[in-house]
C-alpha cells in the first residue's frame, strides 16, 4: 500500500509552498490553493513517524462531501477535487481565529469543568454537568490561530477588543458556525451518530466570507454513537467515540503524550494497518457510503498528473 508521506512538486505559476502537520499546500499565482491531504498523522502536536495508508483520502473526501452539503449556508473555498487526496480552491485571507463549537461536556471543556472552571471563552457553564452530558445549547469557544505553538482559548469580547476580527464579521462567523453545526448534527443523526464538537475556519476574499479548510472530519470533530448514549450516560460509562481519539489512547497506553523526553512507541505494520482500517471505518460510517480504493499505481505520479490537468482548466 503506497502512502503520501510528503510531496515536492513544482507547478506552473506556483508562488509558494507550505507543509503543515498533515497537509502540503501550494499557492498558485492566479489566486488558487492546491491542498494535498497527505497520509501523515499527528497527535499531541507531533507528527508520527509512519504514514497511514488512505488516511489523506478519507479526510479529503469526507471534507468534500460536507462542504458540498453545506454550500447553501455560505460559499466555500472549493473549486475542484481532481484527486482523492487533493482539493483546489480559492486562496482566501484566513480569519485569525478558529470557531470551535461544542454541544456536549467533552474533551477540553470537560477537563476545564472537572478542574473547577465554570466559564470557557466567556461562556458560563451550568452547575451539575457530568462528562459527556449534552449542553443546554451549543456554545462557541474560539481559539487563536497560532503560527507557532499551541492555539489559545479566547473570548468573543477579547477577539473584538483586540481587533483580531471586526465585530460585524465576528457576529457573522458565529451565525455561520451555529448553522453549520446544526446541519452537521442533522446529517450525523441520519448515520446513527452524535456530533459532539468540531471546529470551523473561515476566510475572506473580495469582501465575501468563505468556509475554508476541512469540516466534520474525524480529525477536526468528535462523534459519539447515538445507540446506547443515554444508557451509558445514566450508568456513568465512557461514550463510544468515532474520532481520532483511538490513536491518542494507543499513544497514552504506551507512555507518550508529546512531552519532553517521551518516545513515540514503535509503529509496527500491524498498528499502521489497524489505524488505516479504523479511518476507512470512520469514512464509511460518517458518509454512509463504501470506501472506494484508488487504482493501483505510483501514487505521487497520479496526484501530480491530476493536479496539472485541473490547473489547466482554471
Amino acid at each position: 500500500m503506497s502512502t503520501i508521506k510528503e510531496t515536492n512538486f513544482n507547478f506552473n505559476n506556483q508562488t509558494s509552498f507550505y507543509r503543515g502537520k498533515v497537509r502540503d499546500v501550494y499557492s498558485i499565482s492566479n489566486g488558487y490553493l492546491v491542498m494535498i491531504a497527505s497520509d501523515r498523522i499527528s497527535a499531541f502536536d507531533v507528527v508520527l513517524p509512519k504514514a497511514i495508508p488512505y488516511k489523506g483520502q478519507v479526510l479529503n473526501q469526507i471534507a468534500s462531501k460536507f462542504l458540498e452539503a453545506t454550500a447553501d449556508i455560505l460559499p466555500n473555498w472549493v473549486v475542484a477535487v481532481p484527486d482523492p487526496n487533493v482539493t483546489i480552491g480559492k486562496n482566501c485571507e484566513p480569519f485569525k481565529v478558529e470557531m470551535v463549537i461544542r454541544g456536549y461536556a467533552a474533551g477540553h471543556l470537560w477537563r476545564t469543568y472537572r478542574d473547577g472552571g465554570r466559564e470557557l471563552c466567556g461562556e458560563v457553564l451550568p452547575e451539575g454537568l457530568k462528562e459527556n452530558d449534552k449542553l443546554p445549547e451549543p456554545i462557541i469557544t474560539p481559539t487563536t490561530k497560532a503560527a507557532v505553538g499551541h492555539d489559545m482559548d479566547i473570548s468573543r469580547t477579547e477577539i473584538i477588543k483586540q481587533g483580531i476580527v471586526s465585530e460585524e464579521d465576528y457576529l457573522q462567523l458565529e451565525k455561520y458556525a451555529k448553522a453549520l453545526f446544526q446541519r452537521g448534527t442533522e446529517i450525523a443523526e441520519k448515520r446513527g451518530l452524535i456530533l459532539v464538537d468540531t471546529k470551523y475556519e473561515f476566510g475572506k476574499k473580495d469582501g465575501v466570507i468563505y468556509l475554508i479548510d476541512e469540516i466534520h472530519t474525524p480529525d477536526s470533530s468528535r462523534y459519539f454513537y447515538a445507540e446506547g448514549y443515554a444508557e451509558r450516560q445514566s450508568n456513568g460509562e465512557p461514550q463510544k467515540q468515532l474520532s481520532k481519539e483511538f490513536v491518542r489512547q494507543w499513544l497514552i497506553e504506551n507512555g507518550f503524550q508529546g512531552k519532553e523526553g517521551q518516545q513515540v512507541p514503535e509503529m509496527t505494520e500491524e498498528i499502521v494497518k489497524s489505524i488505516s482500517e479504523r479511518y476507512i471505518e470512520l469514512y464509511e460510517h460518517i458518509t454512509g457510503e463504501p470506501f472506494v480504493y484508488p487504482e493501483a499505481g505510483e501514487v505521487l505520479n497520479r496526484v501530480e498528473k491530476n493536479i496539472n490537468q485541473a490547473l489547466l482548466s482554471l
